[in-house]
């Protein structure tokens, strides 16, 4: 075998191990970051978001006013009214995690509003919009 033939067969050779190096190479790259920010995270180990701190009380899903409703942070009247619609097909939420089931709230806002949500007992959340204006 001549030298250019060695040379050729040892590149190429190189090159074949490289590629098959490289998805193993860049998982361990990956992990060595630590954890991906969109890794879905355990719901029984995810503590609560505290409720933003311009908002307080706690709304009933089961019998919020589309008013009451739009005081939610991020909720606005189209949402409010999915929201409705929503508990009215399901004949009541029987779960705060039902919400999810509304388009455009996912995970990361349902996390921002469960502390205020609630399945039983009175509305008292406060439209923050309202009693900012005030001050």
């Amino acid at each position: 075998m001549n030298s250019i033939t060695r040379t050729t067969t040892h590149r190429a050779g190189l090159l074949l191990v490289s590629l098959l190096l490289a998805p193993a190479l860049s998982a361990s790259a990956q992990a060595a970051k630590g954890p991906r920010s969109n890794a879905p995270a355990a719901a029984s180990s995810a503590s609560p978001v505290p409720a933003p701190a311009s908002v307080s009380g706690v709304i009933n899903l089961n019998t919020a006013s589309l008013e009451e409703l739009t005081r939610l942070p991020g909720v606005g009247p189209s949402r409010a009214k999915a929201i409705v619609e929503l508990r009215t097909k399901m004949n009541g939420f029987k779960s705060t995690e039902d919400l999810m089931r509304v388009r455009g709230i996912g995970r990361k806002t349902f996390r921002k509003l469960e502390p205020m949500l609630r399945l039983q007992g009175a509305t008292t959340l406060a439209d923050a919009r309202k009693s900012a204006a005030r001050r």
